[in-house]
């Protein structure tokens, strides 16, 4: 019996999609932006101790092997051709950390996660080296000195690991971001492996200066931080290399973006003033402010949006981060074991319809944008013996909207002109209960594409322009129109500004929990003490009663 003949669909491009619970290998039709295959495998977030977080540099390269090999067949399955796969995009989750070994390709330890606060107290010994009338790592930079950003989770680890230490004396040290490790492995690592980032991760390391697009000598002395050890910085759309491995072999691999800037392009915000809200493990606001940096006065950070070819120019972005989004369900699966998967929420949150006055702050990594405190801590506050698991369900739902709604304000204040509605994207927008939450609590429209997959999108469309691929146009007027899914507000503006100012006041009652950081030390004693807002949680959780939290009347 003769074989099927293979479907010719025109140039296809292949997208990575490596974030923080899961790494994604995706394909689009380049002409249809029509996503025709893809294959999931989830990854493992280890916690170490209090206020760690670390993931395994080899699995993640590992799972973007097996990621690439199933959908490959998945894609035989349905008679396309593979050979047709003209470039692959890689999109990342940004600021997490990594040193290897560039003779062996081995990492020197963990990938230390963007969540991680070990850090805590390099950054307040840090701060007290910058003048207060000069602040140079904002200016340069763009972004607050935190916890969160790469350069002082290398800090740490040439202050602790004495692989790292040794391996950058004896110049075997090779420093990167999710991306960097990635390109370098898979266009041949040890053997002439590209040691690459592009300018969007570069931004998000505290190292490079978002003015002049280079690292920066002077932040690079002020942290310590040897040059050698730094990717070379690319545009996020040009060939870095091909594949040397895997059933792709050869195929270029011609566009990087951070996860955020990748979800940017595909919601196709390439004009000043468009925005979108990601709602990944943690949530991201970004709205695109053209050619110019755009210094927030209310917490939100500058950072590069994207830079989509060698001589094309650079675009700027306005970014609101908040650390916990759909964490907190994982924490809600995980952790206090009331929900089974990740779906079971919306059930839940529909059962009761509202949080009955109880409000969940998840506060696991101190607050981000816009308040930048390290010392809060989660709590579920306005409990009482009515409270049960779908109350606490909707109320986690209900703060990943509110945590939006502050950064909004804050970026309509920053940019002056408030948006008229919220273009979203993100595993947690197939949650309508969350989609009308979200539109009731910003009173403004909520406008969800029917392409849920947009920050893979985004580094296939980067890949796919690249010169010498040439494959997908961003000419607007040859981009593809996707249908969108709208949510209008369905409560009136005072009960939603009643709902946001008790939400406030939870926020405050957060804060100051923590008052000092020893996460820091390798001693294990300093990590017998959990922080207060744990017990707090922990307290509310026991006052419930078992027979609360397992919804017996």
């Amino acid at each position: 019996m003769a074989a099927a003949k293979k479907a010719v669909l025109g140039p296809l491009v292949g997208a990575v999609d490596q974030g923080t619970s899961s790494t994604r290998f995706l394909v689009f039709n380049s002409k249809t932006a029509e996503l025709l295959s893809h294959h999931q495998v989830e990854i493992k977030q280890e916690f170490p101790r209090e206020g760690w977080v670390e993931q395994d540099p080899k699995e993640i390269l590992q799972s973007v092997y097996e990621c690439i090999e199933k959908t490959c067949e998945k894609l035989g399955q349905l008679n396309i051709d593979i050979s047709n796969i003209k470039a692959i995009g890689v999109s990342n989750q940004r600021e997490t950390t990594v040193v290897w070994d560039k003779l062996t390709g081995e990492p020197l330890y963990n990938a230390v996660v963007w969540l991680d606060l070990r850090t805590q107290s390099t950054v307040e010994n840090l701060s007290k080296k910058i003048p207060g009338n000069n602040n140079f790592v904002k200016s340069k930079t763009g972004l607050p000195l935190s916890t969160y950003f790469s350069a002082v989770k290398l800090r740490w680890l040439l202050d602790n690991v004495r692989t790292v230490k040794e391996a950058v004396e004896e110049d075997r040290a090779l420093f990167g971001t999710i991306d960097a490790w990635l390109i370098w492995s898979l266009t041949g690592g040890t053997n002439r492996g590209v040691h690459c980032t592009d300018v969007t991760n570069a931004s998000r390391t505290m190292l490079f200066n978002i003015h002049s697009l280079e690292w920066d000598k002077e932040l690079c002395e002020f942290f310590e931080i040897p040059m050698k050890i730094l990717p070379n910085v690319r545009s996020s759309s040009e060939i870095y290399g091909l594949m040397k491995a895997g059933v792709l072999e050869g195929v270029p691999i011609s566009g990087c973006l951070g996860d955020q800037s990748a979800a940017l392009v595909g919601q196709m915000c390439f004009q000043d003033g468009q925005a979108k809200n990601t709602y990944g493990t943690g949530c991201f606001l970004l709205c695109n402010t053209g050619h110019k940096c755009v210094f927030s006065e209310h917490g939100l950070l500058t950072t590069v949006a994207y830079k989509l070819g060698r001589d094309k120019p650079v675009y700027y972005a306005l970014e609101g981060s908040v650390a916990i989004a759909g964490a907190v369900i994982r924490w809600l699966r995980n952790n206090l074991g009331i929900i089974k998967s990740s779906e079971e929420i919306e059930k839940l949150a529909k059962e009761v319809g509202t949080s009955y006055g109880c409000y969940f702050v998840p506060a696991f990594s101190g607050l981000y944008a816009p308040y930048w405190e390290p010392s809060a801590r989660g709590i579920i506050c306005g409990l009482t013996q009515f409270t049960n698991k779908c109350h606490i369900a909707f109320a986690a739902l209900e703060a990943v909207c509110f945590q939006t709604r502050e950064i909004l304000d804050a970026m309509n204040r920053d940019c002056g002109i408030p948006l008229s509605h919220l273009q979203v994207d993100g595993g947690m927008t197939n949650n309508k209960i969350l989609m009308q939450l979200q539109a009731d609590i910003l009173y403004i429209p909520v406008v969800k594409s029917s392409m849920p997959e947009t920050t893979a999108l985004g580094a296939a469309m980067a890949a796919g322009a690249a010169e010498g691929v040439d494959v997908w146009s961003l000419q607007p007027e040859d981009l593809s129109a996707v249908m969108m899914e709208r949510f209008e507000p369905q409560i009136n503006a005072e009960e939603s500004e009643i709902r946001y100012s008790t939400w406030k006041k939870a926020v405050i009652k957060s804060m100051g929990w923590v008052t000092t950081q020893s996460s820091e030390s390798g001693d294990p004693s300093n990590f017998c003490s959990l922080p207060l807002g744990f017990f707090i949680v922990s307290s509310m959780v026991m006052l419930i009663g078992a027979r609360y939290i397992s919804g017996i009347p």
